[in-house]
């Protein structure tokens, strides 16, 4: 059994990783999946959520909205529909996201949709746990 996975997480702009792991987080549709070498084939859908990634001592994150993972033994190919570094993230943007729909939720209108809505909470707090990791600096980011 190898001692490392190759990962690779494509958007539909960008290849953003490629590189070998030892291990990754992912938050799939019915629950976070954590993937070490020699895991059993599978396909998920993802959800909103961060992805976690180990190579060494050095453990990287990502956040995701949407797509798929195909885990195999050996490798881990994420097509996501949207997937950002700590670096790409605009936190005063990501925070804005939130509070208009938060503000939304306490005044609806007949034609909020209740679950973007929340789905954009969601998606807004984990950019910023995320871009957070990165200015801590206590975590290598990638």
């Amino acid at each position: 059994m190898a001692d490392t996975l190759e990962l690779e997480i494509v958007t539909p702009d960008k290849l953003l990783v490629k590189e070998p792991v030892d291990e990754v987080q992912i938050p799939g549709k019915a629950g976070d999946l954590g993937v070490l070498p020699g895991h059993a084939p599978l396909i998920t859908e993802l959800t909103i959520g961060e992805i976690a990634y180990k190579h060494g001592a050095n453990t990287s994150h990502l956040a995701v909205a949407w797509g798929f993972a195909e885990v195999l033994p050996d490798k881990v190919t994420i097509l996501a529909q949207t997937a950002e570094r700590a670096s790409e993230i605009d936190v005063p943007r990501a925070q804005a996201a939130k509070a208009r729909a938060e503000e939304a939720l306490k005044n609806p209108t007949p034609d909020l949709d209740y679950e973007a809505t929340l789905n954009t909470i969601k998606r807004a707090e984990v950019r910023i746990k995320v871009a957070l990791y990165a200015q801590e600096g206590t975590i290598q980011h990638t």
